[in-house]
């Protein structure tokens, strides 16, 4: 990527894709009364540990730790995001053959581990421009998982080759792994720059989110506008994605350009405070994905209509 273009391009991804991804998660929690109810600690309780937390964390030990928390953090949240929409793809096709237990799990996690050591191993000092800490791993050590990952690739490629010679490939699960293990080996170990493979792959990140929350919305509305979730039920409408999405946009302004500005000018004032109201949203936003989206809650597998 040309250096010049970094900025605009992390910019269009913050106000197009980024803070509409977190905004989307509460269409999903709080836009209707069951869903508030149902999540009300997430949404009054949570918050304000989280806040007390991470200005705890900055008044004691520094601003890098919280750079350091988000840096591991993030690659954590990404990672189980992928590993949940891989689940939902998987679930719409129970007759393709799939690897199960410890080897799936192995065969999907390779890359992203894989990555996430060898960022270590290379010891940047710096992430986004702020100072970084990283966990001491061996080039060996980081070596050594890359062997075994390449080792379960060729495992999964061969698997997706037999299937496909006995009829029994998952088409469109395969498609998504591929996608998965490309995002995660170039941003975490083909881009030396630390910052440019963050941008990559959280631009990946970002919109699967948002189209996820959508297809969920969507599918749980399908019968059409309900009189208990009026304006949610209505912009998740099909040919409506634009509305939705024109919601998810006025309501960043109003948080983001808005609230969140105006605290950091009338209490803050700086970059540093800045970065440390962000990474609380996102810190709030990591905690509250957790929860909400496990696909073996029933609600959530009869909404996504999976293994029908």
């Amino acid at each position: 990527m040309e250096p010049t273009l970094f900025y605009p391009i992390l910019v269009i991804d913050l106000w197009f894709l980024g803070y509409h991804h977190v905004i989307s998660t509460f269409t999903r929690i709080c836009f209707d009364k069951e869903s508030f109810q149902e999540h009300r600690f997430l949404m009054v309780g949570l918050l304000p540990i989280v806040i007390a937390v991470t200005l705890g964390v900055v008044w004691i030990a520094g601003l890098w730790v919280i750079v350091t928390i988000y840096f591991y953090w993030q690659w954590y949240h990404y990672t189980r995001q992928s590993w949940g929409i891989s689940r939902a793809y998987r679930g719409k096709d129970r007759q393709a053959a799939y690897e199960d237990g410890w080897l799936d799990q192995a065969i999907f996690y390779s890359i992203p581990v894989f990555g996430i050591i060898a960022r270590s191993a290379e010891q940047h000092p710096t992430f986004i421009g702020m100072e970084l800490w990283s966990f001491p791993v061996p080039p060996l050590v980081s070596e050594a998982c890359g062997l075994v990952a390449i080792g379960l690739l060729a495992f999964w490629v061969l698997a997706r080759v037999k299937a496909a010679s006995e009829g029994r490939l998952a088409v469109v699960h395969t498609m998504y792994m591929l996608t998965h293990f490309a995002i995660f080996y170039l941003a975490y170990i083909a881009t030396s720059d630390i910052t440019l493979g963050w941008l990559m792959i959280n631009i990946w990140h970002n919109a699967q989110y948002i189209l996820f929350v959508w297809m969920y919305n969507n599918k749980r509305f399908s019968g059409g506008v309900d009189p208990d979730a009026k304006f949610l039920s209505y912009i998740s409408q099909s040919g409506r994605l634009w509305l939705y999405l024109l919601t998810c946009v006025a309501i960043t302004g109003v948080v983001y350009w808005g609230v969140l500005r105006t605290i950091d000018w009338l209490f803050f004032a700086g970059l540093s405070a800045t970065i440390v109201l962000y990474q609380i949203v996102n810190f709030h936003h990591y905690m509250i994905d957790s929860k909400i989206w496990k696909l073996r809650k029933p609600k959530m597998q009869k909404t996504l209509q999976l293994g029908e």
